[in-house]
């Protein structure tokens, strides 16, 4: 039976972050300074139930630090599956970095989490434990813009940057009902992109990211970590709470019609489908099938 915090409410702060004890969690609030990675400052504050932390260890930092860390039970947090061990050690909201010379305090605390953590035969099993990002989230990629209201994720492509592909497939909507999950690679490691993975696949979904009009596809600048990693957890997190979706084609509640657009919207992609036809790199055809596709969206 774990023990309840001996001080429940104190708070431990180190570098960018502070860890506030609760009875049965841990508080974790970052900083917004400009020297706090980035993810951080978009997380903003994380709640973590005990039963969601497998460990915790107390390790020598760099240049006189020392590094307190909540290992997460796999499946337990979406940001951390999402990630699949592709964050960089400052990135990690689960380290909390301390100077050295607080290393008995923070070692207090360390055994006070241990002796609260939930055995594995006694925690929850069903749903992630840790809450994801809210939607309604977005971001821009270097092929399109991707955005997620909550019960659909959507892509509308950017005719600059997306391949013949995807501007032939036209931009689009998926209900996370149809989902079995999200992959996603990180912007600053080669061919990063975020793709959705179909429940129901006919034949295999195409290799390359930039082909595939379920992928959007990051560059230099583009799809950063901290807008995209949160984006593929709050789908991630959607997707194993959502049934699949009845096969009326309805979109489920909540899920905005890909069809009615901003005129604004639509004369500014028909200007620039404009610029392709006359750079050759769409035929007369295309560009009138497309134009009226476009049109009819009104």
């Amino acid at each position: 039976m774990p023990h309840t915090m001996s001080r429940m409410g104190d708070v431990l702060a180190g570098f960018h972050a502070a860890w506030e004890f609760e009875t049965d969690s841990v508080r974790i609030r970052f900083e917004r300074g400009i020297r706090t990675p980035k993810l951080l400052q978009a997380l903003g504050e994380r709640h973590i139930p005990l039963e969601a932390i497998a460990a915790v260890t107390l390790t020598p930092g760099k240049r006189g630090t020392v590094v307190l860390h909540a290992v997460p039970r796999p499946g337990a947090d979406p940001l951390m599956d999402a990630a699949a061990g592709q964050l960089k050690e400052s990135s990690d909201p689960y380290r909390l970095v301390l100077p050295a010379d607080r290393e008995t305090l923070a070692e207090y605390y360390a055994d006070e989490l241990r002796g609260q953590l939930v055995a594995e035969e006694d925690r929850r099993t069903e749903g992630y434990l840790v809450a994801p990002p809210e939607a309604p989230l977005q971001f821009k990629a270097y092929d399109g813009k991707a955005s997620f209201d909550g019960s659909s994720v959507s892509f509308r492509w950017f005719w600059t940057g997306a391949s013949s592909a995807k501007w032939k497939a036209g931009d689009k909507t998926f209900p996370v009902g149809d989902l079995s999950g999200v992959e996603w690679r990180s912007p600053e490691l080669f061919e990063g992109h975020l793709r959705l993975l179909h429940r129901d696949v006919v034949g295999e979904q195409p290799g390359q990211a930039d082909q595939d009009p379920a992928a959007v596809v990051f560059g230099l600048g583009y799809g950063p970590v901290h807008e995209s990693l949160p984006f593929a957890a709050s789908v991630l997190a959607a997707v194993r709470t959502t049934s699949p979706a009845p096969s009326s084609g309805q979109l489920p509640a909540g899920a905005v019609s890909p069809g009615r657009r901003d005129p604004a919207d639509i004369a500014d992609r028909i200007r620039h489908l404009g610029e392709l036809h006359q750079a050759g790199l769409v035929t007369d055809s295309e560009f009138s099938t497309k134009k009226a596709e476009l049109l009819a969206e009104l």
